[in-house]
């Protein structure tokens, strides 16, 4: 069994099936193992609780929109 959590701002139940079906696929591939085994978690988290280099996300968004 392979288990996969991603972290992540909110994303549309379309991206979400997208990820879900590509991470399977790539892991099924390139590990061998049947879809079945294949557990994703994804944990989304607002972009005011992340930050990067330094700068909340919401901040750095506001400032490229």
């Amino acid at each position: 069994m392979v288990v996969i959590t991603l972290e992540c701002p909110f994303l549309s139940i379309g991206k979400k099936e997208i990820i879900v079906k590509d991470f399977t696929q790539s892991v099924c591939e390139h590990i061998g193992i049947p879809s079945e085994e294949v557990i994703i978690f994804i944990r989304e988290d607002p972009n005011e609780n992340m930050a990067q280099g330094g700068i909340i996300l919401s901040e750095k968004l506001r400032s490229i929109i």
